[in-house]
């Protein structure tokens, strides 16, 4: 051992050729068994899958992130229609990393990073690295839309989940005590920017929240002032999936009430009213900003390769070029494959993380990282009860099958058997008896009572969670 070298009486200078080669063998031996250190930055679905991928390999991980607890993004807008609570669709990270060998979690919010010298500095202290993995997600993005950042509500974190859920509970509160009827329609009208699946998926469970639950709550309301308004900039939903899925869609949609209007580009936000660029006027003070999403802006504080919605650019092996340790996935990352840039979704982060785990494994082992391919498991989003479109292995669901397949995977993916449990829980109270038990205006750090006085809207803090 070298302890046993260093405590000899004789220093290395004074070892004969043979010791001299023997001290030096150990020691390279010793340097080769020590675990290789892996600095995982987001513990999303990215760096999650990154941190479990490395379970038989030699290294320890240092899985950082801002908040303590990982979320189950596909089911936050359930939380937003009071479907659910917010803690059924999170799970503590430590708990997931206890685990998982060789693998520790810091509560830490990244400032820096230190390329050159391998170390990632956050708040309180500086974390080595022998490999790096930048998982930071993404966030809301505005397109620049006067008006959109005040007094949108974005659904990116569970607190603005619950923060929507809020707005929509007392909105409905408010108006059954306004007199002024414009000002009561104006309350109960809610528009939603963005028919991806996110929008097209939170109108329907919107939609069914106010026919269920709040038409029972609300009696002397009337429900034909209620409006859902489902605004998308394209000619189709769910771009992206094949015409007849978007068609079906649609006609779902308007079937359940809610008003689609295609090509309809939003141009301004007020507190009071949405303005489209064909100079349409919807007054509202519910806008839900679902329309996209971009890379986290620490990409750019870092000066990383940024293209296309801050993705930064990267090498097929989703090594950051230059820098043969470091690796980024996830939103955050722009891949292309086929020449198609691969979409902001779970199953490509999921996916990612798990190839920058192999690729590091076989760089300790003195192999070539291997570029990434994805495979696509398929695409689904749910309308409402016993709707749903999916597209899988090239073969297209609609009804209720999908809505089937839609429901087991979500359950399959959502992690820890007691969240899985209450979910389960939930949606079966939810489609046998029509109700809804969380319909709670809760206190939130984004969130305020608004002002009965005050003309204006509640405004939505913009302050954004930087690991997704």
């Amino acid at each position: 051992m070298i302890s046993e070298f260093s405590t000899n009486k004789h220093s290395a200078a004074s070892l004969s050729g043979e010791q001299l080669r023997e001290f030096m063998t150990e020691r390279t031996e010793i340097k080769s068994r020590r675990r290789s250190r892996v600095v995982i930055i987001g513990a999303g679905f990215g760096g999650l899958w990154a941190a479990r991928a490395f379970t038989h390999s030699p290294v320890e991980v240092m899985l950082l992130d801002r908040n303590n607890y990982h979320t189950f993004f596909p089911l936050l807008y359930q939380v937003a229609a009071a479907e659910l609570e917010p803690e059924d669709i999170v799970y503590p990270v430590r708990s997931l990393a206890r685990n998982l060998r060789h693998t520790d979690f810091c509560l830490a919010e990244v400032q820096s990073i230190d390329f050159a010298n391998h170390a990632v500095a956050t708040q309180k202290f500086s974390i080595p690295y022998d490999f790096l993995i930048i998982s930071t997600g993404s966030v809301t993005h505005f397109f620049d839309v006067p008006g959109a950042k005040q007094y949108s509500f974005p659904l990116k974190t569970l607190d603005q989940a619950v923060t929507l859920r809020n707005q929509i509970l007392y909105s409905f509160e408010r108006a059954i005590h306004e007199r002024d009827p414009n000002r009561r329609r104006r309350l109960l009208t809610f528009t939603i920017v963005g028919g991806g699946p996110t929008g097209v998926e939170f109108a329907g469970a919107l939609v069914e929240l106010i026919r269920g639950p709040l038409f029972k709550d609300f009696r002397r309301l009337d429900f034909h002032e209620v409006r859902v308004v489902l605004l998308e900039a394209m000619g189709n939903l769910l771009s992206g999936l094949p015409e007849r899925l978007s068609a079906y869609a649609l006609k779902r949609l308007h079937r359940m009430g809610v008003d689609v209007q295609l090509q309809a580009t939003v141009n301004e936000i007020t507190p009071q009213s949405l303005k489209l660029k064909n100079g349409t006027v919807i007054p509202t003070e519910t806008v839900v900003w679902t329309a996209g999403v971009r890379g986290d802006p620490i990409a750019q504080s870092l000066h990383l390769p940024v293209g296309r919605n801050g993705r930064v650019r990267v090498l097929p092996t989703l090594q950051l070029a230059g820098h043969p340790d470091v690796y980024i996935i996830g939103d955050l990352v722009h891949a292309e494959e086929g020449g198609q840039l691969l979409p902001m979704l779970a199953p490509v982060a999921m996916q990612q993380g798990t190839a920058a785990a192999r690729n590091i494994s076989r760089q300790i082992e003195g192999l070539d990282p291997l570029p990434f391919q994805y495979r696509d498991p398929g695409t689904m989003a749910t309308i409402g009860r016993h709707a749903a479109v999916a597209t899988i292995g090239g073969r297209m669901f609609t009804g209720f099958p999908a809505w089937i397949v839609w429901l087991s995977v979500h359950l399959y993916k959502l992690i820890g058997f007691r969240n899985r449990l209450v979910v389960l829980i939930n949606w079966a109270w939810d489609y046998f008896f029509y109700e809804r038990a969380v319909r709670l205006i809760l206190p939130t750090m984004q969130s305020r009572i608004p002002d009965e006085r005050a003309e204006s809207a509640p405004v939505s803090a913009t302050r954004m969670n930087i690991y997704q």
